[in-house]
């Protein structure tokens, strides 16, 4: 395998991972803006007040994108073993 080609498999790699990672960090981060502003304007310093809204919504954010996630998934997993001849050489 070349540079080049080492480069290009892990930015599809990192690029994926980015993808399906994205909407449960963007759930958790705004999540967790809403929580700690509601915690601050309110005095409530509990620790599983911040914590269990965002493990819930995330729960839900997977269970919504998971069947988006797997064809995500798939898609990668069947080009990158598709043509698996560059690799070997």
């Amino acid at each position: 395998m070349t540079d080049a080609q080492i480069t290009t498999l892990i930015q599809s790699s990192l690029e994926t991972l980015m993808w399906i990672v994205l909407p449960m960090l963007a759930t958790a981060v705004i999540i967790g803006v809403v929580v700690s502003l509601i915690q601050t304007l309110t005095s409530i310093q509990d620790q599983t007040f911040s914590f269990a809204p965002r493990v819930v919504a995330m729960f839900i954010v997977f269970l919504v994108t998971f069947p988006w996630l797997l064809r995500v998934l798939v898609t990668y997993t069947t080009n990158i073993l598709g043509d698996f001849t560059p690799f070997i050489k």
